[in-house]
């Protein structure tokens, strides 16, 4: 299995969790299970991304900007849990930054499906894409189990 599969697996987590958390009202257990698993996926998935697919990326020329901007990207990512976790969940404002949650992440995962996918696909040759893959899958197991 190639680093995409591996990412898109992931990719589809985050996005069914979004979809599922947007459709919860209200403190309550389901909706703060949700938003546990949330992010804790999200920064996992952060973590074993910016190891094992930015930082090989960045040695080459025509990634560094890419990568640099998914970095930024996680780092806002990181802002919206954090406003989140200050906002009560029984208060409308908190379904409002879910939603500001669930636009950045989205189209996060879209630049990197769309644009990061295809330089990686240029400078890396198979073998390289499948041993990221297994070194992202092992990094994001550690990173759960810490979580």
């Amino acid at each position: 299995m190639k680093i995409f599969e591996e990412l898109k697996e992931d990719h589809e987590k985050q996005r069914s969790l979004l979809k599922i958390l947007a459709e919860t009202s209200g403190d309550t257990p389901a909706r703060a299970g949700y938003f546990s698993e949330l992010k804790e996926q999200l920064e996992s998935h952060a973590v074993a991304e910016e190891r094992h697919f930015y930082a090989p990326l960045m040695k080459f020329d025509k990634a560094i900007d890419l990568s640099r901007h998914g970095i930024a990207e996680h780092h806002e990512i990181d802002e919206l849990i954090e406003t989140l976790e200050q906002t009560e969940m029984s208060s409308p404002g908190w379904l409002t930054h879910l939603k500001s949650l669930q636009e950045k992440v989205e189209h996060h995962l879209a630049d990197e499906e769309q644009e990061f996918f295809s330089v990686a696909e240029e400078v890396f040759d198979n073998g390289d894409l499948k041993k990221l893959a297994s070194e992202y899958r092992e990094e994001m197991q550690k990173e759960m189990a810490k979580r």
